[in-house]
């Protein structure tokens, strides 16, 4: 089955070996996306919110750069480091998915660099 990396135009260099997104086979497989800039610096420390925003807006950007929309999206994991922010990021969340959601999960654990405070991985159905 042949595979394509997606990767959008201004995304920074990985962390470790992998790309923000790959689309095989008419599905969009995000990785998992912290809030960071593209030098992988923490962005909005402190502000789950803000945080969640800015995760969900790097998702969007894979799934539109591999031809889809956030109404393709048919999965979230979702990991979060303290349920205090689980409301913040719910309200964040709903903005971004309002009509039919997708299934999902949410689990506290810790993530790769500090002051990160959420990390969502997706899997959009775009089609062939």
């Amino acid at each position: 089955m042949p595979k394509s990396a997606i990767i959008p135009a201004g995304s920074g260099v990985p962390l470790a070996p992998f790309v923000p997104g790959t689309l095989a086979d008419g599905v969009v497989y995000v990785s998992g996306t912290l809030p960071f800039d593209k030098d992988n610096n923490v962005v909005h420390p402190g502000d789950a919110a803000a945080q969640t925003r800015h995760v969900l807006e790097t998702i969007k950007s894979v799934i539109e750069t591999a031809g889809g929309t956030m109404d393709d999206v048919t999965m979230n994991s979702i990991f979060i480091t303290d349920w205090v922010n689980y409301a913040a990021v719910n309200q964040v969340y709903a903005e971004y998915f309002p009509g039919e959601k997708p299934a999902r999960f949410c689990i506290q654990c810790g993530l790769v660099k500090p002051g990160a405070l959420i990390e969502i991985a997706t899997i959009a159905h775009i089609g062939k």
